[in-house]
């Protein structure tokens, strides 16, 4: 500063006098106020509130967007349109959940000086009761409650609950979301607390999926948006007529129509498989699920047949049926009277069928071994198992676990050999014709054929739009 005014007294008289002059004028205009200022735009009165019947420009970023029109809301349907599946659910279903007694609207409304607090590791609801600045008798009494009681002293890491209290620190309202349904809801009443459970609606949505096998059944499931879950159920309902590990082919194809569950439009969980169709080597198969929570073929027959096409979930078969097979130990020809399964060994291996045990032991030849006699006509064998589940005269129903996958008796390696029996003659395990399904009680063929025909239709119509879209 002293080396500027130095340099302002070495100017000429004349130079000051001009200087002073330009320096005053620029500050007259830099403190101007503009005409085009307005003072308003976001201007509060000095208590800080707004006037009433004032007029405030409101920043874009506080203002509910409206909607477009004309040609622009057309081309946003369109652009909107081109974001969702080509097919969409077709069935919407809504299924109230109500759980007595039932929280109002009122009840669960959000109130001021409310907090969330999370449960961490090792909280118990006293713990979390002091963090929020509430008393052991808050705790007390709240557990008192029966529902309270039940879900409040059992919460788990990661859970939350929402706490709001009065100017006095006292409880007015707490909730807990007990799952994504239901919340627990308990309020301040005037002799204490009330409880309540406050249930969203659930809405059913129908969903269909399909796919071609490329190089396997699992990851066509995959690619066909299915849960592991689902793909095994799918599995599982034509495990009857479709040997998954050795008839499926390139090709093969299957549609299934199944249920999705929402509430408030938040996807909650897959629900049943409804209908299905699976094509197999040129075979059609179908299946629809009823009321009773079986599955049948559209024609109204049980999908779940009188024997398992195979006892256990095995990787490849080893050896098969065939009259005239070299014995691998001792090289000679000898039949090969069933088929041998190649698994893991511990492998759970199933009862085919319904029956009695009418042997469960042990030799040198056969290892660990279980006959099961099913009726007069039909027999099967389990032989080189590890362990054996049963014993002679029990009875056993289809799907049991009888034994284990071992290597027991003359074997090269481990391995279930199923033998497959009818009238004294044994048959190919994986061929031989098993007797027919039961059909539907003849009570309920009416209304199942209501059930089949529109859910086959459903079925139809969504296989066709996927076509058409392609």
């Amino acid at each position: 500063m002293g080396k500027v005014i130095t340099l302002f007294k070495l100017l000429p008289k004349l130079h000051q006098i001009l200087l002073c002059i330009l320096v005053f004028v620029t500050l007259i205009i830099i403190l101007m106020p503009s005409d085009d200022v307005q003072a308003s735009k976001q201007t509060v009165s000095s208590n800080g509130e707004y006037g009433l019947n004032t007029r405030y420009e409101v920043p874009l970023a506080f203002r509910t967007p409206t909607p477009p029109s004309g040609s622009e809301a057309i081309s946003m349907e369109n652009a909107e349109s081109r974001k969702q599946p080509l097919v969409q659910p077709s069935v919407h279903r809504k299924v109230q959940t109500t759980t007595n007694p039932v929280a109002t609207q009122a009840d669960v409304a959000p109130l001021l000086n409310e907090k969330h607090f999370q449960v961490k590791s090792g909280d118990t609801l006293a713990a979390l009761f002091s963090r929020a600045g509430l008393t052991a008798k808050d705790v007390y009494d709240v557990t008192q409650l029966p529902k309270a009681k039940k879900n409040l002293l059992k919460i788990m890491p990661g859970d939350a609950l929402v706490i709001a209290k009065n100017d006095d620190g006292q409880l007015v309202q707490l909730r807990y979301h007990i799952d994504k349904i239901s919340t627990l809801v308990v309020n301040r009443v005037d002799n204490g607390y009330k409880e309540s459970i406050a249930s969203k609606t659930v809405e059913i949505r129908n969903k269909f999926a399909n796919a071609t096998i490329k190089s396997n059944f699992w990851n066509a499931g995959v690619v066909a948006g299915l849960t592991p879950n689902q793909i095994m159920q799918l599995a599982t309902i034509f495990g009857w007529d479709i040997d998954f590990a050795l008839d499926l082919r390139k090709d093969d194809h299957f549609a299934i129509l199944f249920e999705e569950e929402y509430a408030d439009g938040e996807f909650l969980r897959n629900g049943n498989i409804l209908a299905a169709e699976f094509s197999n080597q040129g075979d059609s198969y179908t299946a629809v699920r009823y009321k009773d929570g079986s599955y049948y073929s559209a024609e109204g027959r049980s999908m779940r047949k009188a024997f398992l096409r195979s006892p256990v979930d095995f990787k490849y078969v080893s050896s098969s049926f065939n009259p005239r097979r070299l014995h691998p130990v001792t090289g000679q020809v000898k039949a090969h009277r069933g088929v041998d399964y190649v698994a893991k060994v511990g492998t759970p291996i199933k009862a085919a069928g319904k029956g009695r045990v009418i042997k469960s032991g042990y030799n040198q030849y056969n290892g660990n071994y279980v006959f099961i006699k099913h009726n007069d006509t039909y027999t099967t064998k389990y032989l080189h198992l590890k362990k054996r589940k049963v014993k002679t005269g029990a009875s056993v129903k289809q799907g049991q676990i009888i034994g284990t996958l071992g290597s027991t008796g003359r074997v090269t390696g481990a391995h279930l050999h199923y033998e497959f029996i009818v009238n004294g003659v044994h048959r190919n395990p994986r061929t031989v014709k098993l007797p027919k399904s039961e059909a539907i009680a003849s009570k309920e063929k009416a209304p199942f054929a209501i059930v089949s025909k529109k859910l086959m239709t459903e079925l139809e119509h969504n296989k066709q739009v996927q076509i058409a879209s392609h």
